[in-house]
């Protein structure tokens, strides 16, 4: 059995796509999947099941939380082995330590372009910083994530759509996955 954690992109935020974490660990559990728990109320799951691609996970999910509750909303599935390594890859420890909620962990389906990364890291003009790798980008805003404009150009640079966690969550998202 594998453990698997799952980020949904855009749950319950602002009041749209509001999915309730009850429903969403039922449809999980209703395809095979066990030990299925949620964190916040923002998509997030833990859970257990044969190993597969998590690629094919996140196609399986996202067409079961379109057919069973009509929301066509992004997965991205990671196991927990890759969860830790995502957590051990964390190239801002200073900042993880003295202020993690702004602290950012994205996750992408691919691997993020060098050169979009580039074109970011060249628009931000305040103090935020990035570090991509593979298909995860960390990025800090110490001035906090609503009061930033680079916060508004990641996907837009990128051109990709990625979902993120901050750094509390992504250590509770190791520490409920047993990583």
């Amino acid at each position: 059995m594998t453990t698997y954690i799952g980020l949904l992109r855009g749950l319950n935020v602002g009041g749209a796509n509001m999915v309730a974490m009850s429903d969403l660990r039922e449809m999980i559990a209703g395809l095979g999947f066990s030990d299925v728990k949620t964190l916040l109320q923002s998509g997030n799951v833990v859970f257990r099941g044969a190993a597969k691609a998590p690629a094919k996970v996140e196609s399986q999910l996202e067409t079961a939380l379109e057919k069973r509750l009509g929301r066509k909303i992004d997965f991205h599935v990671r196991t927990a082995a890759e969860w830790l390594a995502i957590v051990e890859a964390n190239p801002f420890r200073a900042e993880a330590k003295q202020d993690p909620g702004h602290l950012l962990v994205s996750c992408y389906k691919a691997p993020i372009d060098p050169a979009s990364v580039k074109a970011l890291e060249a628009a931000i003009i305040g103090r935020e910083r990035l570090h991509a790798d593979g298909r995860h980008l960390y990025m800090v805003f110490p001035d906090g994530i609503g009061n930033s404009k680079a916060a508004t150009l990641v996907d837009k640079k990128l051109q990709a759509r990625g979902t993120a966690r901050n750094w509390n969550t992504a250590l509770k998202l190791a520490a409920l996955a047993g990583a």
